[in-house]
């Protein structure tokens, strides 16, 4: 099953209500990150999730990133620096990976980009060149800095997870792996 053949990407689909015409490239890149998940749920098996193909990173890790890491971005663009719960998860992100269920896996790294959606909603296009510090070293960034930065890390790892299980099934896999166009 691929992403809804019969509509095209989602950054071609056009305006996304509630969201600021600064943010749409945003959006539409984390919209897309979670079209390209949605089939390969389904398909995934435990297996397959925890597989570590030539030393690369399962997807389950990438799936568990996906979610601190956009948690953490998020939580930065907001102006706050990690609680102890996040920086535990940091911590803990590879067990994750290899603990949890691809169900589980895939509806929590659905759910992040869910959240972060509405959080876009809600931030005020005036706000995007605001500075925002970034770690214990308290790097400079901003608003827009972040969320950018959120989307690309995002549409990076749904990529790897993608070519990650292309090659554990091999090249003539029948199973789905939810390409794009």
């Amino acid at each position: 099953m691929t992403p809804a053949a019969d509509q095209p990407e989602v950054w071609l689909r056009g305006k996304i209500d509630g969201v600021s015409n600064a943010l749409m490239p945003v959006v539409h890149a984390l919209l897309q990150a979670r079209r390209e998940l949605r089939p390969m749920q389904e398909h995934v098996s435990i297996e397959e999730c925890r597989i570590s193909p030539g030393g690369a990173a399962t997807i389950g890790f990438h799936l568990a990133h996906i979610v601190g890491s956009l948690d953490r971005l998020f939580c930065y663009a907001h102006g706050t620096q990690l609680s102890a719960a996040q920086l535990a998860y940091l911590r803990d992100e590879s067990r994750f990976g290899v603990e949890r269920s691809p169900e589980a896996l895939f509806e929590a790294a659905v759910g992040q980009i869910d959240a972060c959606v509405e959080q876009l909603r809600t931030t005020a296009e005036t706000s995007l060149l605001e500075a925002r510090a970034v770690g214990r070293d308290r790097l400079p960034s901003t608003v827009m800095g972040l969320v950018f930065h959120a989307a690309e890390h995002t549409t990076m790892h749904v990529g790897q997870i993608r070519t990650t299980l292309k090659i554990i099934r091999g090249v003539a896999s029948a199973a789905p792996v939810g390409n794009a166009r």
